[in-house]
């Protein structure tokens, strides 16, 4: 035990022996080695595969962007241009309303104007009716009287036509005469 005393007190703790410094050197170099050559190009692949997806994800990313960007102004666009064709037929609507009821209250005062004009001559006709009515009763009465006065007959028709008619000349003559002169007052 006493061997194993002075060898222990001789090996360092710390330090390792020679020989596994050696196998672990050979070994590290071994695993450096391998994974110099088989594994470190295969992650840098990958990483140059990460890396130009990235890029071209963000690149892509950015044309989207851009092209999204376009797309709402060509929106814009057209919404600016519907709402001024919408504002443009509102006002062509407008007017050709303003138009249409001119035209109705043209055709309103045509319709108004015959419907009054033909009321004018049924007017006419109905009063020059009933003044040859009235002529012909005022005539057929003052000719019965005038009969019973003088007490012949006036059967003469061309004799009751004269009298009657002067007789309504001079009654028509007294009533303008009576008009006018309130007309003066």
């Amino acid at each position: 035990m006493i061997f194993l005393a002075n060898s222990e007190e001789k090996m360092n703790p710390l330090l390792p022996p020679l020989d596994e410094i050696i196998i672990g050197g050979v070994a590290f170099l071994i695993v450096f080695g391998f994974l110099w050559k088989m594994l470190l190009p295969k992650i840098a692949k990958t990483l140059a595969d990460r890396t130009d997806a990235i890029e071209g994800g963000l690149k892509r990313a950015e044309e989207a962007q851009a092209e999204a960007q376009a797309e709402l102004e060509r929106y814009r666009d057209q919404l600016t241009e519907a709402r001024r064709e919408a504002g443009r037929l509102t006002e062509d609507a407008r007017e050709q309303g303003a138009v249409a009821i001119a035209e109705m209250r043209a055709e309103g005062q045509r319709i108004k104007d015959e419907i009054v004009t033909a009321g004018h001559t049924q007017i006419e006709a109905d009063r020059n009716q009933a003044q040859n009515a009235l002529r012909q009763d005022v005539g057929r009465l003052a000719v019965d009287l005038a009969s019973r006065i003088v007490g012949e007959s006036l059967e003469d028709e061309a004799r009751q036509r004269r009298v009657v008619d002067r007789f309504l000349d001079e009654l028509e003559a007294k009533a303008s005469a009576t008009a006018t002169s309130e007309k003066v007052r």
